[in-house]
């Protein structure tokens, strides 16, 4: 005890016995041996002062699973699972196909039969924010050890189910083959790999620098960078051209430098680039991914073999997304996968990323949570929008379309691309078709614009083709 402290509660002042005498503390140190006397029990001078602090236990989970969330979500009445029923007790009216369907007189909706889709919506939202308070706790998040579809083995965080080899590459077996037997003759020349995000460009140029130099040592034969990020002249001057000039000690043959995201280089660095291709073609070999051809100069794509990889088709993209379900044991159910399909467009990241969006989210993956994941419009949304705009009046539409897109939080853009894939599966005569494709194009390319005035211009379009198709 330091003579010096002040007395407190736990540092009294020493007592004095029946006789005056004062009791003093016992020495930490033994005069006779000069040793510090251990003591096997260690002292805490303020546990008397500690509270015991509550921690996040069953009951603050079990309020967020079972509490108001859950019961408000309930609250729709008799209304179906999505909350889209035009009144409680309605049964659902199918989509007409034909025009002279949409002539029909509609049945009439009940005044709560919005509100009663939006009570639907806001269950589903409390329902995601006790969620949210489960996936807070320690516990939750230690038995899921981190995001599920990726480790984190090294600094790098490696995405799990990343191809490791040409052979694990999905579809575009044409390009691998091709590449294999280059490498097979020793003739590798410069390759160019463009197409649309999520098909393979990066997964191939690594799995080829593998085949290549080995899993062990192929990251000190290869430099890859982001041309995103570093898109000026100076980056090709100083990193690009100092690693080419150079060469791996006690190995033979070249290096790779692989250029990601190059369309978006400035015309400056690409023009610096194409000296450095020329010049050290000897030392290096590059590979230059995009996803725009026409935004790299024709002066780089003649030195380079061009690649395009296509969109994956969607049986491709089925068979690795019902591998990463049975790894992970995802609960998933048949409409959320079909859902899960229809909106990855052939782009694999972005199949994985959905996936494992709603995994973290939902105990079990269905059509509503794939939608509310990616905020796409449900079809039954779309449906309701094209079904008023071709048989309500232009006022009474307006209104529907703009409460509907404050409910469910819609962007414009996103209505009319499910248009057009509704437009599809309704019989209209060839000239109102065209004409309302065209229009459809035109409001499409003012997205930015007010959306007031482009509304009101995809409701006058539609109009016109309905009086098109009465006329024909």
């Amino acid at each position: 005890m330091d003579i010096d402290t002040p007395p407190h509660v736990d540092n009294p002042l020493p007592a004095e016995d029946v006789a005056g005498n004062t009791t003093k503390a016992p020495d930490l140190q033994d005069n006779t041996s000069g040793d510090m006397v251990t003591t096997t029990d260690d002292i805490d001078m303020d546990a008397s002062d500690r509270q015991e602090q509550p921690t996040l236990g069953t009951k603050q989970l079990g309020s967020g699973k079972s509490g108001a969330g859950v019961v408000s979500g309930k609250a729709g009445g008799s209304a179906d699972a999505e909350g889209r029923s035009g009144g409680t007790g309605e049964t659902e009216e199918a989509f007409p196909t034909r025009v002279a369907d949409f002539f029909k007189p509609r049945q009439a909706q009940k005044a709560g039969g919005a509100s009663t889709g939006s009570e639907k919506m806001n269950g589903v939202s409390n329902a995601a924010k006790g969620k949210g308070k489960e996936v807070a706790s320690e516990a939750y998040l230690a038995g899921r050890e981190g995001l599920p579809w990726f480790t984190s083995t090294s600094l790098n965080r490696v995405e799990k189910y990343r191809p490791n080899t040409l052979d694990d590459v999905v579809s575009h077996k044409d390009i691998t083959g091709t590449i294999e037997n280059f490498i097979k003759k020793g003739r590798l020349p410069h390759l160019l790999f463009y197409g649309p995000p999520g098909t393979g460009k990066t997964s191939t140029i690594l799995a080829i620098a593998r085949l290549i130099y080995g899993e062990a040592t192929y990251r000190s034969h290869i430099l890859e960078l982001n041309a995103s990020d570093d898109r000026g002249i100076d980056v090709v001057r100083e990193q690009i051209k100092g690693f080419a000039q150079t060469r791996v000690l006690f190995s033979k043959g070249f290096k790779l430098i692989i250029l990601d995201e190059a369309d978006m280089m400035t015309n400056a660095a690409q023009g610096a680039l194409r000296r450095v291709i020329e010049q050290y073609t000897k030392n290096v070999r590059f590979c230059i991914l995009c996803n725009y051809v026409n935004k790299i100069t024709p002066a780089i794509q003649s030195r380079c073999t061009k690649f395009r990889f296509s969109p994956l088709p969607e049986k491709e993209v089925e068979k690795k997304v019902d591998q990463v379900i049975e790894r992970e044991k995802v609960n998933i159910t048949p409409d959320g996968k079909a859902a899960l399909l229809k909106l990855s467009k052939g782009d694999m990241r972005r199949a994985l990323n959905v996936l494992q969006a709603c995994h973290a989210a939902y105990d079990t993956v269905d059509e509503t949570a794939v939608y509310n994941c990616t905020g796409n419009p449900h079809p039954k949304d779309v449906e309701a929008v094209v079904q008023s705009m071709m048989r309500d009046e232009f006022g009474t539409s307006y209104e529907f379309i703009t409460q509907l897109k404050i409910d469910r939080g819609l962007a414009l853009q996103d209505l009319i691309s499910g248009t057009y894939e509704v437009l599809e599966t309704v019989e209209l005569p060839n000239q109102a078709r065209v004409y309302l494709l065209d229009q459809l194009g035109l409001c499409e390319l003012s997205v930015g614009s007010s959306e007031k005035i482009q509304l009101t211009a995809l409701l006058g379009a539609f109009k016109y083709a309905v009086e098109l198709s009465q006329k024909a």
